[in-house]
């Protein structure tokens, strides 16, 4: 099996393994006693019925319709897939809810209709506008999409919007005003070509055109070729692009002297002598999924001057509809809009394009892996990962709603909408997706000590295939093979290494090993004898910069793969010992649990060290660290040994690190609400905000507390995540999933580009003396 029939069968098991689909209902009152149900349905539910009934806007008071909105196709036209029906369309808007909830909070009902009538589509959706408070439509073929989308907005009283039209439109357009600034060109001047004539490239060149540019010097091709009055297969929406010139026939005529290409077409359409034939500093929207209508690399190497963007997350400028609709949506329905009009996406669009030109947060920096983003050729619109869409883009289009008249709710004070926004966000899935997209900026090589086995095997593919790390294997290579091969995983030419059959290079690790250990009870027999086991190998390659991480610990125990790594690599320098942390992925957000895996019963000394390594190790996160130490006492209410350690240690960490956010001792639940730590213990350096940082004063309540949270709590983990080490070396929870397998990889990358940095630091200081 190849590659690509490999990611058909994971996109096939993604969405039917366990649960069926991506979404779910889920309750967001308490319904546990009788009275909660006696309250959420008959009688008290009677209640909030008469109240609408009294007055028919009520309904946003008391019902979810102010944050729901309708994610509705006909299976018209899904992605580049065509007319497959409306059942077929169901995972395209399922995950289009996905993208509602992740990035604006907003939730969805997806609907599904067997209709390719415009007045039967037309009917049912105008028949459930008491429903929702928004109807985004999705993936209907052109023409009809253009006259369901006016009669839709023109006979319901809430905001409607096509996505597929509007959705690149106000995204390309705010890369078109930026890019026309970088290369000084004036909108009302430049001279564009569209490749394409469908719904997405009719609604993107209408938008150029209310931004400035002149239809007299726009030139569209659809798959006939140029449009041109004399056609008679055009409708009347074509036909107003339709161009006087005499002089185009084909593509390559249009191109020359050309200031911008957009296209919204087929990959591989435009060549290297059409973009060296356009104008000074050109710029090409090649925005065809998922082969562009010019590959990236060519564009750029025909022209030094270009400013170049796609549809694609691999290459910079990603026109990527993810900026737009989530946030235009949270705006109108923040303001209870009667509809989505111009005046609220052009606010969008100027918004996107202003965003780009601010500095950018670190957090956006480290997301991406790059040292210091700013606005040029190579970023003319903000990146997806960027958290401040939802507060400058929602914002925008709710001020334009409550201007241009649309609003039924204003908004007074913007300070404590723009708080309000930001809450929405919440932390949980976000961090894992910001952490993956870093890794993948900078892949680092990963050598796995156990890649004789299927999940293994499995996660490797999966991080080679991603982009996220380069796989090692190490194991018996014929059996890793016959793995392979039963399982039809393609790793391609992935290095696999035996070894055993390693002479040479086990022998030379042997002798450093030995060197390194032989007042420690190490023999050279014995050393010859350690390096044929693939974790004292593994180590030995990290630490001979033959590989940037380790990977171990899914079949051996937690002990046995640990003490290689210590022996041979040891630990950073002023590191007294090793700890053991997990991610804890929750509904509230990340929260960091450690010692969970190496130190027994620490002392008040070694929990200071233990809190000092995970501090920096999720600083390193981009997050905060707000530090708890836990005991069963609060602040001296009990005496006992582990009040008493625990006590000592927040007490020098005061002392010696008067910056760190930390107290305690403390009970869990005071360090997890901000509300009972204020009302009770008010002096508390944590007070306002929870902990996100747990230490536990025994590695048994550590232990317990992680897979207590994961089984009943449903937290996702992600670790155990090894701190201290010289150099990457990351330990498997036994019997670890291959999901599993893939976050502690992407740990891994992120901690070696980290290590990878501070080592070059260093040595670029030595140089300086």
């Amino acid at each position: 099996m190849n590659k690509s029939s490999n990611r058909k069968q994971d996109a096939l098991n993604y969405h039917s393994n366990g649960r069926p689909g991506k979404i779910q209902v889920v309750p967001t009152k308490p319904t546990n006693s009788q009275r909660d149900l006696t309250l959420a349905y008959s009688p008290g539910v009677a209640e909030p019925c008469l109240r609408i009934a009294e007055n028919v806007e009520d309904v946003y008071k008391y019902t979810a319709k102010s944050n729901l909105v309708a994610v509705i196709s006909n299976g018209t036209a899904v992605l580049g897939l065509g007319n497959i029906g409306p059942e077929a369309s169901k995972p395209v808007m399922e995950g289009k809810g996905l993208l509602f909830k992740i990035y604006a909070d907003i939730d969805v009902f997806d609907l599904e209709v067997n209709t390719q009538n415009v007045d039967e589509f037309v009917n049912i959706v105008k028949a459930l506008e008491p429903t929702f408070g928004g109807v985004n439509l999705e993936d209907i073929s052109a023409p009809t999409c253009f006259e369901i989308e006016r009669r839709l907005k023109a006979e319901m009283n809430i905001p409607v919007m096509h996505d597929d039209q509007h959705g690149t439109a106000i995204i390309s357009g705010a890369a078109l005003m930026n890019a026309c600034e970088i290369q000084g060109k004036k909108l009302d001047k430049i001279k564009m070509v569209v490749n394409g004539a469908g719904a997405a490239a009719v609604s993107c060149t209408k938008m150029y055109l209310s931004l400035g540019v002149k239809k007299e010097n726009v030139v569209m091709f659809d798959i006939n070729g140029v449009l041109t009055p004399q056609r008679d297969d055009l409708d009347e929406l074509r036909m107003q692009f339709a161009t006087q010139r005499t002089d185009v026939t084909t593509l390559a005529d249009a191109m020359k002297g050309a200031d911008v290409f957009v296209g919204l077409s087929a990959g591989n359409v435009v060549t290297a002598d059409m973009v060296v034939s356009m104008a000074k500093n050109p710029i090409i929207f090649a925005m065809a999924n998922p082969e562009p209508e010019i590959n990236y690399d060519v564009a750029k190497a025909a022209r030094k001057d270009i400013i170049m963007a796609t549809g694609r997350s691999d290459f910079p400028n990603q026109v990527n509809n993810v900026l737009g609709f989530p946030y235009i949506f949270r705006g109108a329905l923040d303001v209870r809009a009667t509809a989505i009009n111009e005046e609220m996406k052009i606010a969008a669009v100027k918004a996107i394009a202003e965003m780009a030109k601010k500095p950018v947060p670190e957090a956006v920096n480290l997301a991406y892996n790059i040292t210091n983003l700013k606005f040029g050729r190579d970023y003319i619109i903000p990146k997806p990962m960027d958290q401040r869409l939802i507060t400058e883009v929602s914002s925008a289009v709710a001020r334009a709603a409550i201007e241009s008249g649309v609003a039924r709710k204003v908004i007074t004070d913007w300070n404590a909408y723009h708080e309000e926004l930001l809450s929405r966000l919440g932390n949980n899935n976000k961090l894992l997706r910001d952490m993956t997209n870093k890794a993948k900026q900078e892949p680092k090589r990963i050598v796995f000590a156990e890649a004789d086995t299927y999940k293994i095997l499995r996660a490797a593919q999966i991080v080679k295939d991603e982009g996220v790390a380069t796989p090692i294997l190490l194991g018996d290579v014929e059996r890793i093979k016959k793995i392979m091969r039963e399982n039809e995983l393609d790793l391609g030419d992935v290095q696999i290494i035996d070894p055993k059959l390693e002479t040479e290079r086990r022998q030379e690790f042997a002798e450093y090993f030995f060197k390194k250990r032989q007042r420690r009870g190490i023999t050279l027999y014995e050393a010859e004898k350690l390096m044929t086991d693939r974790n004292y190998y593994g180590a030995c390659m990290v630490q001979f910069g033959e590989a940037d991480a380790l990977i171990s610990g899914l079949t051996k125990n937690y002990a046995t793969t640990v003490k290689p790594a210590l022996q041979i690599i040891g630990t950073e320098e002023g590191v007294n010992r090793v700890a053991g942390m997990y991610l804890m992925i929750t509904e509230k957000g990340p929260v960091f649990f450690g010692d969970t895996t190496i130190n027994v019963n620490p002392t008040a000394q070694e929990l200071v060290d233990i809190t000092v390594l995970m501090e920096r190790s999720i600083a390193q996160l981009n997050i905060k660290p707000r530090i708890a130490v836990l005991s069963y006492s609060n602040f001296g209410s009990n005496e006992g040994e582990i009040p008493e350690k625990t006590r000592e240690a927040v007490r020098i960490l005061h002392e010696k690190y008067p910056d760190m956010i930390v107290d305690g001792e403390m009970q869990a639940n005071f360090a997890l609400n901000p509300r009972l730590l204020a009302e009770n213990f008010e002096f508390s350096t944590l007070n306002g905000k929870p902990a996100n940082t747990l230490i536990f004063p025994t590695l048994e309540s550590g232990n317990i507390a992680y897979k207590l949270l994961q089984e009943i709590g449903g937290a996702e983990a992600v670790g155990p995540i090894l701190l201290g080490m010289k150099k990457p070396v990351h330990v498997l929870q036994l019997g670890s999933s291959v999901r599993e397998i893939v976050n502690m990889v992407t740990i891994a990358v992120i901690d070696a580009q980290v290590k990878c940095a501070q080592s070059a630091d260093q040595s670029k200081k030595r140089r300086s003396k």
